[in-house]
C-alpha cells in the first residue's frame, strides 16, 4: 500500500509545474487526486496522465479567483470520492516586475485573492470534513520571494507571506482536531521559473551557481517528495512549519536583480 492509500487530495494549479509534480506523486502513493486547474488543456492532460499510469485523478476547471469555483472543486472531491483529506494551496498566475512605487492596485488585489482568499475559501470549506474525520493535511506553497523580500515583486511577496500567516494560524487553531498545516518555500524549476530562465538565461545560470547545491530543484524528485512527507502520517506531530525546499538557497539569499518593466 502507498503512503496515501485511501486519501483524497485537492491540489490547486496542478496542471503544470510544482502542482503537477505533487499530483503525480500523490496519485502514485495511492491518493485520489482532484486536479483543480484554470487551464483546461494542461489540467485535463495532467489528470489523464495520472489515470493512464494507473492512478485516480479527475480534472475540475478551477479559477481560484472565483469563490464559487474553489468551493465547487471541494464539493467535487466530496461528491466523487467521499472525503477531502489533503489540501494543497499551490495555484498562482500572473504578475509583472515593477518598482514598488509603480505597482498597481489591481496587482495587489490579484495577489491577495490568488494567494490568501482562494486558500482561505478552500481551507474553510474543507475544515468541517477534516474535523469530522479528525485527520487533515494542509500544505501551502509559498515563496522565498516574500521571505527574502525580492525586489520588484512586492504584490507577489505580500500575497505569499499572507498565505504563510494564514496557514500558521490554521495550524494553531486546528491542531486540536488532528489537522496539520505547513508551508513549503520551494526553489524549483516551476513553470514561472522556466519562463524567467528563457528570458534571462545568464541571470538564471548565475542564480543556480550561487545555490549551495549548484542547481534549481526538480519538481518531481526534489519538491514533491517533501510534500508527500507533509501529507502523510509521518508528519503527524509537525504543524505550523515553513520548510525551505531550495537546496540551501535561503541561507545567504540569491542574486535576484532583474530589470523591472517600468524602467
Amino acid at each position: 500500500m502507498g503512503r496515501l492509500e485511501n486519501r483524497v487530495a485537492l491540489i490547486t494549479g496542478a496542471g503544470e509545474g510544482i502542482g503537477r509534480g505533487i499530483a503525480r506523486l500523490f496519485a502514485a502513493e495511492g491518493a485520489a487526486v482532484i486536479v483543480a486547474e484554470y487551464n483546461e488543456e494542461t489540467g485535463a492532460a495532467a489528470a489523464r496522465a495520472i489515470r493512464e499510469a494507473g492512478g485516480r485523478a479527475e480534472f475540475v476547471p478551477t479559477d481560484v479567483n472565483v469563490k464559487d469555483q474553489v468551493l465547487g472543486a471541494v464539493d467535487h472531491a466530496l461528491s466523487r470520492f467521499g472525503s477531502i483529506d489533503i489540501l494543497v494551496n499551490n495555484a498562482y498566475g500572473g504578475g509583472h516586475l515593477r518598482r514598488l512605487e509603480d505597482k498597481l492596485d489591481e496587482e495587489f488585489d490579484h495577489s491577495a485573492t490568488m494567494s490568501v482568499k482562494a486558500s482561505f475559501w478552500a481551507m474553510r470549506a474543507a475544515f468541517p470534513h477534516m474535523k469530522e474525520r479528525r485527520w487533515g493535511r494542509i500544505i501551502s506553497v509559498c515563496s522565498l520571494n516574500g521571505v527574502n523580500a525580492h525586489i520588484y515583486s512586492a504584490d507577489f511577496n505580500a500575497g505569499k507571506e499572507g498565505l504563510r500567516a494564514l496557514t500558521r494560524t490554521a495550524a494553531r487553531e486546528w491542531a486540536q482536531h488532528g489537522i496539520t498545516a505547513n508551508i513549503i518555500c520551494p526553489g524549483a524549476a516551476s513553470s514561472a521559473y522556466l519562463k524567467f530562465r528563457a528570458a534571462n538565461p545568464e541571470m538564471a545560470a548565475a542564480m543556480d551557481a550561487m545555490n549551495p547545491m549548484g542547481r534549481i530543484g526538480d519538481v518531481d524528485t526534489d519538491i514533491a517528495p517533501v510534500c508527500l512527507f507533509l501529507a502523510s502520517e509521518d508528519s503527524r506531530y509537525m504543524t505550523g512549519n515553513t520548510l525551505f525546499v531550495d537546496g540551501g538557497g535561503h541561507i545567504n539569499g540569491v542574486a535576484w536583480a532583474p530589470e523591472p518593466e517600468s524602467i
